[in-house]
């Protein structure tokens, strides 16, 4: 009887094939670790943007025609972090909006008008501007510097959305109360800046993100929040243009008015972080208060400052440019090791 030979299958080899994942995986590392880098250098790098577009103005600032598109993305990818919930909630307990908006359109622009006055009485331009610039709206950029920082998106948001609504009763009413200057805002452009800017990709990118249960938040940030900072060295770069005629040419008077623009501003974050301790605030409150007080709206203030007023009342608006990205930088780390220590002192009581 003839025996049934069992023939057992031999593996078969083939050629190895690249593994494309991996690769994606290694570039996807790659370009999340040059995020990492420039958000950790942001306290070396953004001097040296500062000092590229005042050097550079006529090269770089042709770049200002898509600075509106490039603050549109940033917005968006910032909102991939956040939900239509989390902003409804802060409506619903408004009052650290409230403390946020009396804080940044009432208080700081009274304060600066009376310390310009005793400091520049003398000079009705450099008063006026120092005033405007602290009368605009909270900058949108700040924005993005409370997702860099791990602060509460939907406050931040909430408040940026708030003050620049109403920021065409409140400029003209605080010049007038303050200056005794009447002037007429454009309302339109100021409401089709914001709704480009802010209102439409924040919504796109939170709509987004509840749409894929969390896709956007988990995936879609992470890979694009690279570019988000790339973009921010780009926007302050560009920004810095609009000072270069005023900081190649200084004097005295304006020296002076640059140190106290460094120095009010300085004590924006300063407010801020003052504020979230009367308040009680989280972290991610504190971060938000620190940032939404410390920076302000440039553009705004230099387009009104140029349609209205003489050429000086620029230069201290101006200078707002010139510092506000800095001190951003370097408050983010101290702001954390700040509010980091009162969690602790919080935890151990």
């Amino acid at each position: 009887m003839a025996r049934t030979q069992r023939c057992r299958a031999r593996p078969i080899y083939l050629p190895s094939q690249p593994d494309t994942r991996r690769g994606d995986w290694r570039v996807l590392d790659a370009w999340q670790k040059l995020g990492r880098f420039i958000g950790s250098h942001m306290p070396f790098i953004v001097p040296l943007c500062v000092a590229t577009g005042v050097l550079f103005p006529d090269q770089i600032g042709p770049v200002k025609t898509i600075v509106p598109t490039l603050f549109a993305f940033m917005t968006f990818q910032g909102a991939l972090n956040n939900t239509l919930e989390q902003l409804v909630q802060v409506f619903r307990k408004p009052l650290t909006l409230i403390a946020v908006l009396t804080t940044t359109l009432v208080v700081m622009p009274t304060l600066a008008f009376l310390l310009a006055s005793l400091l520049f009485g003398g000079n009705i331009n450099i008063v006026t501007g120092i005033v405007l610039a602290y009368s605009v709206p909270v900058g949108i950029v700040s924005f993005m510097w409370i997702g860099m920082f791990s602060g509460n998106g939907p406050l931040g948001l909430a408040i940026i959305l708030i003050s620049t609504v109403i920021s065409p009763v409140s400029i003209p009413l605080t010049l007038k109360v303050l200056l005794g200057q009447t002037i007429q805002v454009d309302v339109m452009g100021m409401f089709t800046d914001m709704v480009f800017m802010i209102a439409l990709p924040a919504l796109a990118g939170m709509l987004l993100n509840d749409f894929t249960h969390g896709w956007g938040h988990s995936k879609l940030s992470p890979a694009t929040a690279p570019l988000s900072k790339i973009l921010l060295i780009v926007i302050i770069t560009s920004n810095a243009t609009g000072a270069s005629p005023y900081v190649l040419h200084m004097n005295g008077e304006r020296v002076l008015a640059m140190l106290f623009v460094l120095l009010f501003t300085t004590s924006g974050f300063v407010w801020g972080l003052l504020l979230s301790r009367v308040l009680g605030s989280s972290r991610e409150d504190s971060v938000t208060l620190a940032f939404d007080c410390g920076l302000r709206n440039i553009s705004s203030g230099t387009v009104i400052a140029t349609q209205y007023f003489p050429g000086e009342v620029v230069f201290p608006v101006m200078c707002g440019t010139l510092f506000q990205q800095m001190l951003a930088a370097l408050f983010g780390r101290a702001v954390g090791y700040v509010v980091d220590k009162r969690e602790k002192k919080r935890a151990e009581a």
